[in-house]
């Protein structure tokens, strides 16, 4: 009997192919359980509708407002996950890895909402780096801007994360303002397919926003322009014949791969039998080989320990592995599922041959296996496989076993475990166990260049730590070489990804015109109304009030060192202080300078402003001497509305001179201010 083929999400509506497709398996118990085909998908219309739908509708939206669709998605699915969970047992997963990846999906998804709303204006600018100064007077300055780019997120994924790997893609796409067609790996994209039923189904999401197709992508890549993206996960081979493509090649489409990684993991030679350091390498290396059965682009692949200890890491490593139960999710006490498929059973058997020809397999079968409540030949079951090896071979240092799969290496010194991990020509992750922080650092800055993420593992944050194998929203997920050398996640680095960075060069009113934010040189508007009656509607940029002036004693200077205790020689000792060649007399504290602004220009009497919760770029620019009149400049530079709260922030430029007109200080003074009231 022919099981119901996949559908497809595109052009706004559910695509059903136009042929049978190809089967699909339940990893467990083989049977077929869905079809796959894009036949009838209109590629050249889906990139189409992305960008005439999908963009505009996403690009209207602030950062903030796009940050609310991700939590409300993610909101969405934690409802559903239990769903998702069910489905994704059919991928050979237990209940444990499937929580792996659908949370993790989700939590990705959260992470990158709150990103936004704290890292990013409530606009639909990004300001990268500070205002450049192009002109001696001051009338020519430059910025750098993000804008989001006009196209379409191309997401190819791979198999082994069906909920995560495309949610890690969508999350900084959607809050860039750029909208995706994810494209799962066929044999596990029916879990992907019941994520994005999911999420077409909350209605969340603008039409155009999110396409999904099931099957090949036909002739997608022919129809790509230079403002579309494409970011793939999946081998190196296939990243290579993909970033060849003439399209991207020709239109210089930003393409970007997460491909093979052979991830160490070193024991730091502190760590010997019986220390806590020790037992965390082990337990580490079991539970890479065992979540997801090994299916992971971070598992270890390559475990460096010292030669003296190799037979004593195997002996731990085999006790533990001798334990693991085998079978299908949900029977008891299984710790490790099925592989995605049988066909990549076959695969890691291949690569397991050729690890055994470098060395020997000191634990586990790749031809037999023992599984509780499923049939091993029907099911694509295959048991955890511990090697050793020489480490001067070829073989571990270029053979991935995409599987249960890692092998033991002994190195003979510091200089020897960097010059091996140099071999694997580029990883993802590596992670060190150690408590020595002299060893440690010598390691991490050796194997630095080859990897995009490395962590330092020991008794003092391993209660904390995430785990080797753990991508995380706000850190980079990626590696060089080998690995594909793209990057991923990231933080607000990988919503910069889909964004294009431009100089802008204006005069200061202009910039400030496209930018939202105050320029130094650009107009201000002093009112009859400080700006601090102005609730934050009312409020423009520009705003300003010019207060003082106040001029400083050395009463008010021996009064401050007194009540705070800071009595540094240049506020009270006339003679060091003349010695001093960057004051030659007495001078007043800088945060004294910084109290008596905030007297000239804050308005007591309760208002909008609710509370200053911060001071950011303070500098002290020139010395405040006894004698010295300030006055404080205040103008509004930033106005940022929160569409959850009846307030908002705003960022002030806040100037202190002295009589002569030098600046003896200058910062940004940050404030939350009401909204008008409502009925």
């Amino acid at each position: 009997m022919t099981s119901t083929p996949l559908r497809s999400f595109v052009q706004g509506e559910w695509h059903s192919p136009a042929d049978e497709g190809r089967p699909l398996y339940d990893a467990v118990t083989g049977d077929e359980i869905a079809r796959v085909s894009s036949a009838g998908v209109d590629f050249a219309g889906v990139l189409e509708h992305g960008r005439r739908v999908g963009g505009p509708a996403l690009r209207e939206l602030t950062f903030h407002q796009r940050a609310g669709l991700l939590k409300a998605l993610g909101g969405h699915l934690r409802e559903h996950r239990d769903e998702l969970y069910a489905v994704s047992a059919q991928t050979g997963a237990t209940l444990g890895d499937s929580k792996f990846d659908v949370d993790g999906g989700i939590g990705t998804l959260l992470a990158y909402s709150s990103k936004g709303r704290r890292e990013l204006p409530n606009d639909t600018v990004y300001l990268d780096g500070d205002v450049e100064p192009l002109s001696k007077r001051g009338s020519f300055v430059g910025q750098h801007v993000f804008t989001s780019l006009r196209g379409v997120a191309v997401q190819v994924n791979a198999f082994n994360f069906p909920v995560w790997g495309p949610l890690e893609k969508f999350a900084p796409a959607l809050l860039a303002g750029v909208p995706s067609v994810v494209k799962p790996a066929s044999p596990t994209a029916f879990l992907t397919a019941k994520l994005v039923e999911l999420v077409v189904g909350s209605g969340l999401l603008p039409n155009g926003a999110l396409q999904f197709v099931a099957g090949g992508l036909g002739d997608l890549f022919d129809h790509l322009t230079e403002q579309d993206l494409v970011s793939f996960t999946g081998s190196a081979a296939t990243a290579a014949t993909l970033r060849a493509h003439p399209t991207i090649v020709r239109r210089a489409v930003r393409f970007s791969a997460e491909a093979d990684s052979l991830n160490l993991s070193i024991l730091g030679p502190d760590a010997a039998p019986g220390s806590d350091e020790f037992d965390l390498y082990v337990n580490q290396l079991v539970a890479e080989m065992t979540v997801k059965a090994g299916q992971k682009c971070t598992a270890i692949r390559r475990a460096f320990v010292p030669a003296e200890h190799v037979d004593a890491v195997v002996q731990a490593v085999t006790g533990k592995l001798v334990k693991v139960v085998i079978g299908a999710p949900g029977a008891d006490g299984v710790r490790m599922g099925a592989l995605a498929s049988r066909e990549q059973r076959e695969e890691v058997r291949r690569s397991v041959k050729s690890l055994a020809d470098a060395g020997q397999i000191v634990f586990g079968d790749p031809e037999k296996v023992e599984v509780v409540g499923a049939d091993p030949e029907r099911g694509a079951f295959i048991s955890p496989i511990l090697l050793t090896a020489d480490p001067e071979r070829d073989e571990p240092h270029e053979v991935e076993a995409f599987g249960p799969v890692s092998t033991v290496l002994g190195y003979r010194s510091t200089a020897h475990v960097v010059e091996l991990a140099a071999r694997g020509l580029g990883s993802l992750v590596g992670s060190v166990v150690t408590a020595d922080p002299a060893f440690a650092r010598e390691v991490v800055l050796g194997v630095a260049p080859w990897h995009g993420r490395l962590l330092v593992l020991n008794a003092r944050d391993a209660a904390e730590s995430t785990g080797h194998g753990s991508p995380l929203p706000a850190l980079v997920h990626g590696g060089p070489g080998r690995a594909g050398g793209g990057e991923e996640l990231g933080g607000i680095r990988g919503v910069l990804h889909h964004m294009q960075r431009t100089a802008i060069q204006a005069d200061p009113d202009t910039l400030t015109a496209i930018t939202g934010r105050w320029v130094l040189g650009s107009e201000r508007t002093v009112t009859d109304v400080h700006p601090f009656r102005k609730h934050l509607e009312e409020l423009r940029i520009g705003d300003t009030i010019v207060a003082g002036p106040r001029t400083v004693t050395q009463e008010d200077v021996e009064h401050f060192a007194e009540f705070t205790g800071d009595t540094f020689y240049a506020h009270m000792d006339a003679e060091a202080a003349a010695a001093n060649p960057f004051f030659g007399e007495r001078v007043a504290h800088g945060y004294l300078v910084v109290s008596l602004a905030a007297g000239l220009f804050v308005d007591p009497a309760p208002g909008p402003v609710l509370a200053n919760f911060g001071v950011d770029n303070l500098r002290f620019l020139a010395p405040t001497k006894f004698g010295d009149e300030l006055t404080v400049t205040l103008t509004a530079k930033q106005i940022t509305p929160r569409d959850t709260a009846a307030y908002g922030e705003v960022r002030w430029d806040a100037d202190i001179t002295r009589g002569d007109g030098e600046s003896v200080a200058r910062y940004d003074v940050l404030t939350l201010v009401a909204k008008l009231p409502h009925d």
